[in-house]
């Protein structure tokens, strides 16, 4: 791999545009593992051009199929695109490639507001972009896949990622589940970009408007493909009010309905980014890379299992005959129906719950504290309940259940309202206070109830994904003047 310095590029500039001198040079950081070495250099004409020089062989013929796409492109897209001025042969082989500068700022996807004519005019580029002839990308000579050779390749990538021992078995297990769902892949393949990020999407300047996409950079990886490979990132990115704002400019704006599972899909193109860019490290034999993307992969696995674990949480329980209730009737005394009847009389308008109550037994209603709401949390173990004992203590507890029965009742339908905010059915343990074991289990199961009867959610920390391999230092201009030289005028194709 060849790296080449500020300097180097700019005189290579030099070489590849006549009449090019530059007067100041920027050089751009890109990651250990990208392709390409890029600088921007301004000329004593106050000109700004772009030079991207390959470090690879496989870089070098990427450059030359975008080269060739862009010229197809700028007579097809109303976007801008960057027009290719010149060419540098390298020592080792393959040429830089200089090409016009495009006024705008780079645009972070996390910024971008729901609503906003951003959003929406990211899904309308998006939109446009794989509304073209995929014909157009076969006569560049870029490669091109239909939907089974994609799906193929992907699992081809997830087999040797798999090899090396550094993904998590409970991704493996998620992502061949997807991939092997024949009916989640049935799309037809577009035009994409390949390499939407922060740092490809181009914004028109800040001049008092409201900011819309202007166009994209960082064609290198286009290729006709599942067009959820360019969505993929404003999945993981965006908010999503903002991605449904993109989306629907995105439906619209498509000349044919985009298929159902496309953002499923895209969702997968994003988790397995991670997988993508440690094969490359792995590639390239940077093994400090390779761990640190497998450490983002592990911590994507236990992100992945909460937040499966929190919407399993808030499924609705099956509806169904409550256990503790079959089990009451074996458990009155002969006591009971005294209790039931007292109950009966006083509260004629009865709740399910205030019923399932007042058909317990006379211990449960001496166990309700009357003076305060009720306590699920703290119902102790069955050996606390009051047992009659053979002095004459469960003749008084019969005699005291129906002046406390009201009261149970009452205080039962505030538990039960209650319990109904969390999804849990009106005949569970907080009615009435049980002492049984169901009882002492059922708050378990959505996390433990506050003294007001709540429940307190617990909250699952959700580690954040960086930009990868697209993320590069801040970009600050050489000069603030735009003279609007640097940039071709689009015409569209009539």
């Amino acid at each position: 791999m060849t790296s080449r310095g500020p300097l180097t590029l700019a005189a290579l500039a030099s070489a590849a545009v006549p009449g090019l001198d530059p007067d100041s040079v920027e050089g751009v950081v890109t990651p250990a593992v990208s392709p390409f070495d890029v600088a921007f250099v301004q000329d004593h004409e106050h000109r700004r051009w772009v030079v991207r020089s390959p470090r690879t062989p496989a870089a070098s013929a990427q450059l030359e199929q975008s080269a060739a796409l862009l010229a197809l492109l700028a007579r097809r897209l109303t976007m801008p695109v960057p027009a290719v001025r010149g060419w540098a042969a390298l020592p080792e082989g393959g040429r830089a490639c200089v090409t016009s500068y495009l006024t705008g700022r780079l645009v972070d996807l996390e910024s971008i507001a729901p609503g906003s004519r951003l959003a929406a005019g990211l899904g309308r580029v998006l939109a446009q972009l794989h509304n073209l002839d995929t014909r157009v990308y076969e006569e560049a000579g870029v490669p091109v896949y239909d939907a089974a050779s994609y799906r193929t390749r992907r699992l081809a990538e997830l087999d040797r990622a798999a090899a090396t021992g550094r993904v998590p078995t409970g991704l493996l297990a998620r992502w061949e589940g997807i991939l092997d769902d024949a009916s989640l892949w049935g799309f037809a393949a577009t035009p994409t970009h390949g390499a939407i990020g922060p740092g490809t999407v181009l914004a028109t300047p800040d001049d008092g408007e409201e900011p819309d996409v202007k166009g994209l950079l960082g064609w290198e990886s286009a290729q006709v493909a599942d067009p959820a490979d360019d969505l993929a990132p404003l999945v993981g990115e965006l908010h999503p009010e903002a991605l449904d704002t993109v989306l629907e400019a995105y439906a619209h704006a498509r000349v044919e309905r985009p298929d159902q599972h496309l953002q499923r899909r895209a969702r997968l193109v994003h988790e397995m980014q991670l997988v993508r860019s440690m094969m490359v490290a792995v590639a390239a034999g940077d093994d400090t890379g390779a761990e640190q993307r497998a450490a983002e992969l592990r911590r994507l696995d236990k992100q992945l299992a909460a937040e499966e674990a929190a919407e399993q949480s808030r499924l609705p329980e099956p509806k169904g005959e409550d256990p503790a209730a079959d089990e009451a009737p074996d458990e009155t005394s002969d006591d009971a129906p005294d209790a039931k009847a007292g109950t009966t009389t006083t509260q004629p308008v009865a709740t399910a719950a205030a019923a399932q109550a007042a058909e317990s037994d006379e211990d449960q209603a001496v166990e309700v504290e009357p003076t305060g709401p009720a306590q699920p949390v703290k119902v102790e173990a069955p050996d606390a309940v009051d047992e009659p004992s053979d002095d004459g203590e469960a003749p008084e507890a019969a005699a005291d259940a129906e002046d406390d029965a009201t009261d149970a009742n009452l205080d039962t339908e505030a538990t039960t309202d209650a319990d109904t905010d969390t999804g849990q059915d009106a005949g569970e343990a907080t009615d009435a206070g049980e002492a049984t074991d169901a009882a002492a289990e059922a708050p378990a199961e959505t996390g433990a109830p506050t003294e007001a009867g709540e429940p307190e959610e617990v909250p699952v920390a959700v580690p954040r994904q960086g930009h990868g391999d697209h993320e590069t230092a801040e970009i600050v201009p050489i000069n603030d003047e735009d003279d609007g030289d640097d940039i071709i005028p689009v015409l569209p194709r009539r």
